[in-house]
């Protein structure tokens, strides 16, 4: 709890003198609530002219009497002890003090606390808030640009994308340290960290902020989440009948399938309970490819097991199952259907969703074709998963962060299942809500980062739906050639405008030499790409693929 008397604050820097005014700042920006609160006393006989540009504005009267008067259409209210008024529209107005007024101002976003207002009515210095964001890039950039007071942002970059990024180790301890470093090192406040990548840094960032007392959720309750056995065991303790069957196993354990097998049959999916982006994820429906299956991931899962290990030993794992660690895998039954994901967050105990999108397969049902927002699911069957979203985000305790959550409905049996939860927004839709919602949903992170609860635009967009497409190839090829920029650039601004496309095959490599791919497939390009209705979204996607491949060279 936070407790002052105003009568404490003389000769502090909490008071501040404005031109006729004396403001007393009760509650600033550093006391991370999201607004500030003023005790304002206006000396009589003046008349003060504001203009708050980037602020919404709420004034009580409390002593005294006076006017105020909006500047729009000359319309005039008295101010006496119990009248309100409120700048829903960043008004510019004129106060006239017939007495010595005395008035309760509340500002949101909230004031550093130091600032005044000019001749015109505006602040001489405007509060703005610095952002570390990390492997902040171009692409994010003009993401960032696109939310609500951007202006307002100082977007610092933290951690070069190189030390985070497509790495074949991830040297946790170094990176954490570099990153608490180049906080230290910046001259000024600094008032958030933000970030959209998964593994490793959506579980360094609460680390980051509790060094510096910044918003964030709990190391614990992010990596409940994170790792997929725990995550698994915390969701089954408040949703079961949404969970299928799972069981943990080490890879390295020659008895490991006997072991799956006597809590589930094939077929089967398994993972290891860190990773991403189906990285070391296949489908098992016999013994052979189990083993076929345990090969790669011996080889492969200590790239994530040393620094996921690293971090659980920060925490308390529950007894029964502390043995868990980074080297194991989680088998799971069989789940499908319709799939999505629900964007949202936890903000002082209270979980909003803002937003579902679907999630479209290949043929194999593994391998991902788009996502899509917004989704075509039934309003009803959201409903009944942002209710078990809920359970699930308070039940773990994550809160004061972005978060979303994978789901499957099967049309037929009505049936819900949570698939997983990550840890942050999802870096593949923010374009989506920018193009059908006009922000991206970096908004939300941003705001959550400074203590704020986020607000979040609705339809306000240029496009009525919006998909992120992959072009793939399904077989092992050298790449010769890729669509030059100028072709590129031509898609993007004359053929499909709002288009986005995202080149990623390597002229010179293997497809097999890409980082990060599925089990099934390369990635050789992404597409982000708004309509006005699913038929033009998916004729321009024919278009621009048609384009693309005018140009694509594989040589196998």
């Amino acid at each position: 709890m936070i407790y002052r008397h105003v009568n404490e604050l003389a000769d502090t820097n909490r008071v501040i003198a404005g031109p006729n005014y004396s403001s007393r700042r009760l509650i600033r920006r550093d006391d991370r609530m999201g607004y500030s609160l003023h005790d304002t006393v206006m000396q009589a006989g003046t008349e003060n002219r504001f203009w708050h540009k980037y602020h919404m504005e709420t004034v009580y009267c409390i002593r005294g009497e006076g006017e105020v008067e909006s500047t729009k259409d000359g319309t005039c209210h008295p101010l006496t002890p119990g009248a309100v008024y409120a700048l829903n529209q960043n008004d510019e107005y004129i106060v006239r003090a017939h007495t010595e007024l005395q008035l309760v101002c509340v500002y949101y976003p909230a004031l550093a606390g130091d600032e005044i207002e000019d001749e015109s009515g505006s602040f001489s210095q405007f509060g703005e808030e610095t952002i570390f964001v990390i492997g902040l890039n171009d692409f994010n950039r003009e993401m960032l640009a696109t939310i609500d007071m951007a202006d307002h942002y100082n977007f610092v970059p933290l951690l070069d994308s190189r030390q985070i990024l497509e790495q074949k180790k991830y040297p946790i301890q170094e990176i954490i340290q570099h990153a608490k470093k180049q906080i230290r090192e910046h001259k000024g406040a600094v008032d958030g960290v933000i970030h959209y990548i998964d593994f490793p840094v959506s579980t360094i960032v609460p680390i980051i902020c509790d060094s510096f007392d910044l918003a964030s959720a709990s190391l614990e309750s992010v990596l409940k989440c994170e790792h997929k056995y725990w995550s698994r065991v915390e969701q089954r303790a408040v949703v079961p009948e949404n969970i299928p069957r799972f069981s943990a196993f080490n890879p390295f354990d020659d008895e490991a399938l006997d072991k799956v097998l006597e809590v589930m049959d094939f077929p089967f999916w398994i993972k290891p309970v860190k990773s991403f982006s189906s990285y070391l994820g296949f489908r098992i429906d016999e013994a052979s490819q189990f083993h076929t299956a345990m090969e790669e991931v011996r080889a492969n899962i200590g790239r994530f097991s040393g620094p996921f290990n690293y971090l659980l030993d920060m925490v308390r794992m529950p007894a029964e199952f502390d043995e868990i660690g980074g080297e194991y895998c989680i088998a799971e039954s069989i789940i499908g259907g319709m799939q999505c994901t629900q964007e949202g967050f936890s903000c002082k105990g209270e979980v909003e969703v803002y937003g579902t999108i679907d999630s479209f397969r290949e043929e194999n049902l593994t391998t991902f074709s788009s996502y899509q927002y917004p989704t075509i699911l039934p309003d009803e069957v959201q409903e009944r998963m942002t209710e078990l979203t809920k359970k699930v985000v308070k039940h773990i305790g994550y809160d004061n962060a972005p978060f979303n959550i994978e789901y499957f409905w099967n049309r037929e049996s009505d049936q819900i299942w949570l698939l997983e939860i990550n840890t942050r927004i999802s870096e593949s839709h923010c374009q989506l809500f920018q193009k059908v919602d006009g922000r991206s949903h970096h908004q939300v992170a941003v705001e959550l980062s400074t203590g704020r609860r986020p607000t979040f635009p609705h339809r306000e967009g240029k496009f009525a739906v919006a998909g992120k497409f992959f072009l793939r190839e399904w077989e092992d090829a050298y790449v010769s050639q890729v669509p030059s920029e100028e072709t590129v650039r031509r898609i993007e601004q004359e053929v499909i405008p709002g288009s986005t496309i995202e080149i990623v095959a390597i002229p010179g490599q293997r497809l097999s030499d890409l980082m990060d791919q599925d089990s099934y497939s390369f990635r050789v390009a992404l597409l982000f790409l708004g309509g006005m209705s699913k038929q033009d979204l998916e004729k321009k996607r024919r278009h621009c693929e048609e384009l693309l491949y005018e140009e694509f060279v594989f040589e196998r």
